[in-house]
């Protein structure tokens, strides 16, 4: 049986993603229940605040160099997807990355309760670390390592006022 197209929440998916290509991270993070639930390769399970504090993080960090599309968008009443494109200098060592990126959402009450996001983490792994990303980016202890990096990031980052 299929499910029936919600309007509301595609629209709910892309002002978010519209709202991440303009760099706006309030307007992103309004979209976000705030019991949110985030996951992906480089951060793992993040929920809440930790979330949203995230999105504001990696958008300080692109200093405007950030490029953002998206498309592919579906929504039910209760789940959601998109595929979307980051392009940006990876903050660490300046190497363009573009990454594809697919989304699966989760709603309750017209927000975004859960948000996952995968994409091929050996390939963003040699696109941001070159020839050692290339040669251990799909290993767990490269994921490990990349993982410990971006909590470390996150933890000490201030939102800038």
């Amino acid at each position: 049986m299929q499910k029936t197209l919600n309007s509301n929440n595609i629209e709910l998916i892309q002002n978010f993603y519209a709202a991440f290509a303009n760099a706006n991270a309030a307007q992103m993070v309004s979209c976000y229940d705030d019991k949110i639930t985030f996951q992906d390769p480089a951060f793992g399970v993040l929920h809440g605040n930790d979330a949203k504090k995230m999105w504001q993080m990696l958008i300080d960090k692109s200093e405007g160099n950030l490029k953002i599309t998206y498309g592919n968008i579906k929504a039910t009443d209760t789940s959601g997807s998109a595929d979307w494109v980051a392009e940006y200098l990876f903050s660490q060592t300046g190497r363009k990355i573009i990454n594809h990126i697919n989304a699966k959402f989760e709603f309750k009450d017209g927000k975004i309760i859960k948000h996952t996001d995968t994409f091929n983490f050996w390939k963003w792994a040699g696109q941001a670390l070159g020839f050692k990303g290339y040669l251990l980016g799909w290993t767990n202890f490269m994921r490990k390592r990349v993982r410990g990096f971006a909590l470390r990031g996150l933890n000490h980052y201030k939102p800038k006022q």
